[in-house]
Formats: structure tokens, C-alpha cells, sequence
């Protein structure tokens, strides 16, 4: 088998990461709007936290969010492609996939909560 290795490997890898980024943002109307979100709150989580650390914590829960919905995506197409005929389990995968992009939305509110409520009571 022909393998490539080293610089190669990376640049494929990177053109493969990038084409699925560009499919789910153009095939989830929830992607899009988490990564339009993330345009004026990334700079403001950088300016409302005072420490490297509360930077960190704001930033990296927003980005959490577009990334557990990639993973929910990916989910959904496998199953989807799996066949149209419904299925308990089948149903059950995506029900617990939207419940990580639910989990992930809550982990951003509460951080933010945690880090800001205190300054401003």
C-alpha cells in the first residue's frame, strides 16, 4: 500500500480537515450559526477575562460547541447513510449526539456564568 508520509501526510490531512469543515458549514444550519456566534464572542471572552486562565475558560467553551456539532454531524451522516428507514437505535445515536451539543452549549453558559455573574453583582 502506498502511504504518504511526513509533509505530505500533513498538507492531505489538513485539505481533507478544511473540506468537512466547508461540507458542515454548508450542509448544518446550526454549525453556521455557532461559528457566527463565535465571531463577536471569542473577542469579547478575550476581553472579559482578566486572567490567561478566565481567557482560556471563555474561549475554549465557545469553541467546544462547533466542534461537539461536527462530531454530532458526522454521526448523523453515517447513520443517515446507513439507510431512510427508521430505527430505534438509529434514532437513539442522534437523539444522543444533539444531547452532546446540548452538554456543550450548558458547559459554555455556565462557564461564562461562573466567571462573569461575580464580577457584575
Amino acid at each position: 500500500m502506498n502511504k504518504t508520509q511526513g509533509f505530505q501526510r500533513l498538507r492531505r490531512a489538513w485539505g481533507f480537515s478544511w473540506q468537512g469543515l466547508r461540507a458542515c458549514y454548508a450542509q448544518e444550519a446550526a454549525f453556521r450559526q455557532e461559528v457566527w456566534l463565535l465571531i463577536p464572542l471569542v473577542p469579547l471572552g478575550l476581553w472579559l477575562g482578566e486572567s490567561p486562565a478566565e481567557r482560556a475558560l471563555l474561549v475554549g467553551s465557545l469553541l467546544w460547541v462547533p466542534l461537539v456539532e461536527l462530531l454530532n454531524s458526522a454521526l448523523e451522516a453515517c447513520v443517515d447513510r446507513m439507510g431512510s428507514e427508521r430505527h430505534e437505535l438509529a434514532g437513539r445515536a442522534k437523539d444522543l449526539a444533539s444531547a452532546a451539543v446540548l452538554w456543550a452549549i450548558a458547559l459554555a453558559l455556565i462557564l461564562w456564568g461562573l466567571i462573569l455573574l461575580p464580577k457584575w453583582c
